[in-house]
């Protein structure tokens, strides 16, 4: 069971951080960060359905056909929090060694868009003063890393109770004897 949990753990890790990593490198670009942040969701859902797979191998090959919704979750749990660790890893990477001014960018897209949408001046100067705010957050790497998890967790966490619902099943009992 572990080395189900490991192998689609990381995996899902890969998939998601090369697709963020991949986002990221087009945001530089284009600065595009509203589609780039849909195909994160996305790659994040498409990585997580190794939890279906964890989840169905261990019941159908290591359970007798049988998981309780609570070891479904479990299972699903573990290889959320091994991608998401993973996906903050490579996060962290690309993030001080390849894009150090990303909250800057980051920042001048958020004030862009919302002048495109006719924001008051009172309006852009508190997202200003937000943003900053978060700025000063990520100057300090234990943010970085808090905020980078609450940014997959999440997903994981929902995709492992959808997966713990649709593949609980009890064990078949016999038929009793007549």
């Amino acid at each position: 069971m572990k080395k189900i949990i490991l192998v689609c753990g990381l995996i899902s890790g890969i998939i998601v951080s090369v697709f963020m990593v991949s986002s990221v490198a087009v945001c530089y670009s284009s600065s595009d960060f509203e589609g780039n942040m849909l195909l994160g969701y996305a790659a994040m859902l498409l990585s997580f359905s190794l939890i279906f797979v964890g989840v169905k191998n261990f019941r159908d090959k290591y359970n007798g056909g049988s998981v309780s919704l609570g070891k479904a979750f479990q299972i699903g749990l573990l290889i959320t929090l091994i991608a998401s660790t993973v996906y903050v890893i490579v996060w962290l990477i690309d993030y001080y060694l390849f894009v150090p001014e990303f909250m800057d960018r980051y920042t001048t897209h958020v004030m862009r868009e919302l002048q495109r949408e006719g924001a008051t001046a009172q309006e852009l100067q508190q997202k200003s003063v937000e943003m900053e705010g978060y700025r000063e957050m990520y100057k300090s790497p234990l943010m970085v890393v808090l905020f980078t998890y609450a940014e997959i967790l999440p997903v994981g966490l929902i995709v492992s109770l959808l997966c713990a619902l649709i593949l609980k099943k009890k064990p078949s009992q016999p038929l009793p004897a007549i």
